[in-house]
């Protein structure tokens, strides 16, 4: 069974590209950290999957980071992952939400915000409308207007053997403009016939010969997909130093230590007075070598 990978091929006759991406263990990590109701379990997912997408796109080093915002139940929903895969997400929401919520439902007036960062060059954030029935046709949206490439893209979740499971395709159109749109069309119909049992168990190259045995498919070398929080004790206590003294020891006198959660995966880091006047200490006589 294919699991927690990305997968890039190339038709070698008709000038379009295509990814693929499955993945399990990362996607339960994500949302193992909380108890999210079943519709944003589900759109977390489809959120993952998107982002692994775009990131395999990228020509760089960098992060791309997914981000929807919005008035309803849902308001804020967010996945970040880099050109190694690394990822982590997290939502918020308040009340009850129907298991079969639609996107629209989750997060009323929203949108969609897609930022890209480069480790070298300009920071780039693109704001997209939420017109589409799902995610995916959103982002359909994004890459005709934005970078008038067709592309069609494909994601479901789901269960394995009560295991949560996400999986996505995406197809697009060489930028080189050599690519024929009977071409395109010929193939999305082809992939239209996929089934969820198919992605979320297949090996790439079987899954790629089942849908396409009469095209030539390049397949590059897979990459794998882990969950990466980059949380720790050292962030959490630079943390803390930033706030006022007063308001901490504050804190100390009430709750007898200081606690911060990570909402990307759960861990929680707490500080004693002791570990705080630490902090403050190295702290103070690291300004104080600075000067």
């Amino acid at each position: 069974m294919a699991n927690n990978v990305l997968n890039r091929y190339l038709f070698e006759d008709l000038s379009v590209r295509g990814e693929l991406v499955q993945v399990d263990e990362a996607y339960q990590q994500i949302i193992s950290s909380k108890e999210y109701p079943v519709a944003i379990q589900r759109l977390l997912g489809e959120l993952l999957v998107s982002t692994t997408l775009l990131t395999a796109t990228l020509k760089f080093e960098g992060s791309i980071t997914m981000q929807l915002q919005g008035d309803g139940p849902v308001s804020l929903a967010v996945i970040n992952g880099d050109h190694d895969q690394k990822i982590r997400g997290v939502a918020r929401w308040d009340g009850d939400i129907a298991d079969d919520a639609s996107i629209h439902q989750l997060m009323g007036k929203g949108h969609l915000v897609i930022t890209i960062e480069p480790k070298k060059g300009e920071r780039y954030q693109g704001i997209v409308g939420l017109e589409g029935d799902d995610l995916a046709s959103i982002l359909e949206g994004y890459f005709a207007n934005s970078e008038q490439l067709k592309t069609r893209i494909w994601i479901r979740t789901g269960e394995v053997e009560g295991k949560a499971h996400a999986a996505g395709m995406l197809l697009q159109v060489m930028p080189d403009g050599t690519g024929s749109p009977d071409d395109f069309e010929h193939l999305e119909q082809l992939t239209d016939t996929v089934k969820d049992e198919e992605l979320f168990t297949l090996e790439a190259n079987e899954l790629l010969y089942r849908l396409y045995n009469q095209e030539k498919v390049r397949l590059f070398e897979p990459q794998p997909v882990v969950f990466h929080c980059g949380c720790s004790r050292e962030r959490s206590g630079a943390a803390i130093i930033t706030v006022s003294q007063d308001e901490i020891y504050d804190i100390l006198a009430t709750e007898g230590s200081v606690s911060l959660h990570c909402d990307y995966c759960g861990t929680n880091y707490s500080f004693d007075e002791g570990e705080i006047k630490e902090l403050y200490r190295h702290a103070s006589s690291g300004n104080d070598t600075l000067h």
